[in-house]
């Protein structure tokens, strides 16, 4: 018993440690890519190509045809995860450093401790949960790096405002999913909400004229391994 316990835990441990490497480095590759290519666009490409292979790969492996509610829930929370969190996060890439952009992200946290606790029976967190949060933002801090962080007068605030947006838009899709109806299988719901978030990404590149600004010939190398990058490693494996 106590050798299952001690696997599950080790399990866990290399399962926060592939989150914290995989998707602290998007922060740097979604710099890369938008650097070539539009950020609403880029990031619509990669949660679609993404989202299409986590839906495909869950139903060959036997993941239940989904039910019209199912879509309806997993598109709200492709809406405010990858819309309001990751599509600003993208745009305002394109104006704030992504280590600074990492530390703003890193309110997350707060945020869903905040919107628990006004919501419906929220309870008023503990001091062990607020001590928590306080050590995980000198954490971030000391990984930005001081040099980073003396930049900041440099920064748009429209960018920072979008980041907090973006955060609390990332915090709020998060506690709906708990509560939402979505299919048993996580890949399939992954896939999903990949699918319509995506879908929305790209209808608002369109919409925002990104289009126009898309030159094929110009995308660097750099920029396409970047985006080869999130689909593969901050969209496949992180989620």
């Amino acid at each position: 018993m106590s050798g299952s316990v001690s696997a599950s835990r080790t399990k866990v441990l290399l399962a926060f440690l592939a989150v914290y490497v995989i998707w602290g480095s998007t922060y740097l590759a979604i710099r890369f890519a938008i650097e070539t290519i539009p950020p609403f666009l880029m990031a619509g490409v990669r949660f679609v190509v993404a989202g299409s292979v986590l839906f495909i790969w869950a139903r060959m492996r036997g993941a239940a045809q989904p039910t019209i509610g199912q879509w309806r829930s997993t598109a709200i929370v492709g809406l405010l995860l990858l819309v309001g969190g990751n599509g600003g996060v993208v745009w305002a890439e394109q104006l704030v450093p992504s280590g600074l952009t990492a530390l703003l992200v890193a309110t997350v946290p707060l945020w869903m401790v905040l919107l628990e606790w006004i919501g419906p029976g929220g309870g008023r967190p503990t001091r062990t949960v607020a001590a928590g949060i306080g050590i995980g933002f000198v954490g971030v801090a000391i990984l930005v790096g001081p040099g980073e962080l003396a930049g900041a007068e440099r920064i748009d605030p429209r960018g920072a405002v979008v980041l907090i947006g973006a955060s609390l838009a990332w915090a709020t899709g998060s506690l709906y999913s708990r509560r939402a109806s979505l299919p048993p299988a996580p890949l399939l719901g992954a896939g999903m909400h990949m699918l319509t978030g995506g879908a929305a990404l790209l209808v608002l590149g369109l919409l925002s004229g990104e289009v126009a600004r898309v030159e094929l010939g110009q995308i660097s190398a750099r920029s396409s391994l970047a985006l080869a990058y999130l689909i593969v490693f901050g969209a496949l494996v992180g989620f």
